[in-house]
């Protein structure tokens, strides 16, 4: 009986593992605070194992002892935060909060509202299996027949809590200090023009990044008709336009025109200075799409043969089957789409990683091309292939929610400064950062050492890539100085930043703050402190980013902000 007790006491749930792997208990289940996994067996190697194995970055993140012990009192925090929602809703209707719960897994998964029946069927189906020798299964199969989940009652649970989600939206943001908006306008494959709205603003101590409307546009678009529509929904939800800092745009004439433009409407509307950007990323993608007409020639011809090969079914099975019977490791060709900014990256790698049996494929089918026999057009090819691997990373490092201006424009400013030492690479012949172009033309060289492969060329390539990153970015780097000081405010000076963009401030009595701020050793210690804080967030999110772990920067972005 002893031993049967000891080991009854074994299995129980234990507090401790809250702080050691963020577990809590829940419905006689462990379940993890992290990814909401369960698991049944209530034993402790179980449960470290998961963690373990899961969680890797997480614990190496929050060591053991009060980093984590405050980290999974957050997550505990946003899970009954969330649970409070439920019930917030769940008042709001009939009071069944099970179909609420339906409804936002389905809306969650983008799901059509038609998939709650489906839903049902296969809960009613599995749990017949399920719980076939639990005594009150009779039980459990009522509660799902009765569970409302069809299409009407899925619409009308979304709408909502989508509703009740903006009013939180807007109150979040007429509490805070300030907020800034991202605009695009663009048309859909049905021809409905429409101007998406996203908003940044801090709600305590979150700073949070949320879409707040897709207003369609019926006639027109031009900046005053943007502007009307934008005004009337701002109206009618009671946005503090006062406290509107900064705009964001696509940079596109009806945004940014001198006179008629959205922006100009919206600072003679409010008689003051607002902070306008040109999307950094949109920028960024606009300079990479900046490769001349030769290396533009390149792509063209590698569009024909992907194009020529992958969306022609028998081309496809029989180019699939060469790569399996020759051993080379790629599945096959990608399709380019110019609407996707890591696209053309990843079709040049593909087709390089295949060019061999790309030539004899199209022999066998009597299709010529002789640029990819030819010496200078492969040496485009090859540096076009490396070029935009480069430029894949620097987009890869700007995704991700939670990015700051300042972390922006440092990596756009760095690049700046990689295109330098890519352009002396070249020059001396190195080619140290031209992995795919150092292999081509050492081959070259192993066949023919006299074979004079025309470099200055490339270099020429980088220069007006160089030329394109400077002459863009105007207005970030017109703001370097303001960027600046929310890091290193004491090494800025007062005198020389614009804060006329900033509604509410007095000059004045900012300079004498500032002075104060300067002479304590606490506060230029919390700075110093801040800073590396970011320095180590930026490294994390670089790491998740290389390895494309989306999920996982936007929970550490999360836990930053909270």
């Amino acid at each position: 009986m002893a031993e049967r007790k000891k080991d009854d006491d074994y299995r129980a749930f234990q507090a401790t593992w809250t702080e050691e792997f963020a577990f809590v208990e829940r419905a006689g289940s462990a379940v993890c605070l992290i990814c909401n996994d369960k698991i049944a067996s209530m034993k402790r190697s179980n449960i470290k194992r998961h963690f373990d194995t899961h969680h890797a970055s997480f614990a190496l993140k929050y060591p053991a002892g009060d980093s984590r012990k405050r980290a999974c009192e957050e997550l505990q925090r946003r899970v009954q935060t969330s649970q409070q929602q439920l019930r917030v809703w769940t008042k709001q209707g009939d009071g069944n909060s099970v179909s609420f719960a339906g409804a936002l897994a389905i809306v969650r998964n983008g799901k059509p509202f038609t998939d709650g029946e489906y839903a049902k069927t296969f809960m009613l189906d599995v749990a017949n299996e399920l719980f076939d020798d639990f005594p009150n299964k009779d039980k459990i199969i009522k509660r799902i027949k009765d569970m409302p989940l069809s299409a009407r009652t899925v619409h009308d649970r979304s709408i909502m809590m989508a509703n009740q989600v903006e009013e939180t939206q807007i109150k979040d943001i007429n509490a805070g200090t300030y907020f800034s908006l991202a605009l695009d306008e663009s048309t859909d494959v049905s021809h409905l023009s429409q101007c998406s709205i996203i908003a940044r603003y801090a709600a305590g101590d979150t700073l949070r990044e949320e879409s707040l409307a897709v207003l369609p546009m019926k006639g027109t678009t031009r900046g005053e008709d943007l502007f009307t529509s934008f005004m009337e929904f701002a109206k009618e939800k009671k946005l503090p336009m006062d406290k509107l800092i900064s705009v964001f745009t696509d940079g596109a004439p009806c945004m940014l025109g001198k006179n008629k433009g959205f922006v100009a409407l919206l600072r003679e509307h409010e008689k003051r200075a607002i902070l306008s950007f040109h999307c950094i990323l949109h920028q960024e993608a606009l300079c990479a799409q900046t490769c001349g007409q030769e290396l533009g020639e390149v792509m063209s011809l590698v569009i024909r043969v992907v194009n020529f090969i992958v969306p022609r079914a028998l081309n496809d099975r029989q180019f699939k089957a060469l790569l399996e019977e020759v051993g080379n490791h790629y599945p096959g060709l990608l399709l380019h789409s110019n609407v996707r900014w890591l696209s053309r990256g990843k079709v040049l790698s593909h087709f390089a990683a295949c060019l061999s049996e790309i030539r004899t494929f199209l022999e066998m089918k009597g299709v010529k091309h002789p640029e990819l026999d030819n010496t200078d057009w492969l040496l485009q090819f090859h540096y076009l292939v490396d070029i935009t691997g480069h430029l894949n990373q620097l987009n890869v490092k700007m995704q991700g929610i939670g990015n700051t201006i300042s972390s922006l424009q440092q990596a756009v400013f760095a690049f700046e400064s990689k295109l330098e030492v890519f352009l002396r690479d070249i020059e001396t012949g190195r080619l140290l950062h031209f992995e795919r172009l150092q292999q081509f033309r050492d081959a070259c060289l192993a066949s023919d050492s006299t074979r004079h492969l025309d470099l200055l060329q490339l270099a020429g390539f980088t220069s007006n890539l160089l030329q394109s990153f400077k002459a863009r970015f105007g207005e970030f780097r017109a703001r370097t100085g303001l960027f600046k000081f929310i890091t290193h405010p004491h090494e800025c000076a007062v005198d020389k930043i614009d804060l006329r963009c900033i509604p509410g401030v007095s000059i004045g009595d900012f300079e004498l703050e500032v002075a104060d701020l300067k002479a304590s050793d606490m506060w230029m210690g919390k700075f110093k402190s801040l800073n590396g804080e970011l320095e180590s967030l930026t490294r994390q999110r670089a790491e998740l980013a290389r390895e494309h772990k989306w999920t996982e920067m936007i929970k550490i972005f999360n836990l930053k902000t909270s």
